[in-house]
């Protein structure tokens, strides 16, 4: 009996010592902190590029190695995170890094409420502030519209195909007021119902191949106008 006490009493240090050890990383800093060492600094005129996201992100580097293959582009998504997350490493992510261009694809999570309710002012805030850094690090800035989605599979009835129409106009207005370049995304893949149809993403939320192969042309183009 005693032993089985010490047992659950061990049990539960450990999970204990796991949640704070979660606390305390929440923005999951060590994911790419070793990559990042890895990386090193730009080479003389080299037009390095940021892709800052969530699971869009990492998930094209997965499904087209081949786009990033042979460019100056790191990718740097994480899934699952939402802004204030990326927010909290985006100096280690993407400042310390020294691209000359960031890519931020971001919001989506939010919505859907992965970390905690968030309001479109909050999320919008957010991005605000990952510009502003940029920008006072001489990095230029593009912001990604937030693709369609009808629902959430994760997290149904929470209508992101009439939060993210909403929350992509915000984001643009922000950008052609502060000089940012805006890459829509949403107007080139959206159906009748403000979603991703099933030839652009199997689970109305994640980007197939053909999905990416969208989107790389109009991310191409957005930071060949960053670069000019």
């Amino acid at each position: 009996m005693k032993s089985l006490k010490s047992l659950i009493v061990l049990f539960t240090l450990s999970i204990f010592g796991m949640n704070i050890s979660y606390g305390q990383d929440w923005p999951n800093l060590q994911h790419f902190a070793e990559d990042n060492k890895k990386v090193g600094m730009p080479a003389p005129n080299e037009n390095r590029v940021v892709f800052m996201g969530n699971s869009i992100t990492i998930g094209w580097l997965n499904k087209r190695p081949e786009f990033f293959g042979g460019k100056p582009y790191i990718n740097r998504g994480i899934s699952g995170q939402t802004t204030p997350q990326m927010l909290l490493r985006f100096r280690q992510d993407v400042i310390d890094l020294e691209p000359k261009v960031v890519v931020i694809l971001a919001g989506t999570n939010d919505i859907a409420g992965n970390t905690g309710p968030s309001t479109p002012k909050m999320i919008l805030d957010n991005i605000k502030s990952m510009a502003e850094l940029a920008k006072a690090n001489n990095i230029k800035v593009i912001i990604s519209s937030i693709l369609p989605a009808f629902d959430y599979p994760w997290k149904p009835g929470l209508n992101p195909n009439k939060k993210i129409p909403a929350l992509n106009a915000m984001l643009k207005e922000y950008s052609e007021t502060y000089g940012h370049i805006y890459l829509d995304y949403f107007s080139a893949m959206t159906d009748e119902r403000n979603g991703l149809p099933k030839k652009y993403a199997d689970d109305g939320v994640h980007p197939t191949e053909a999905g990416y192969a969208v989107m790389e042309p109009l991310v191409e183009a957005a930071i060949t106008k960053a670069l000019q």
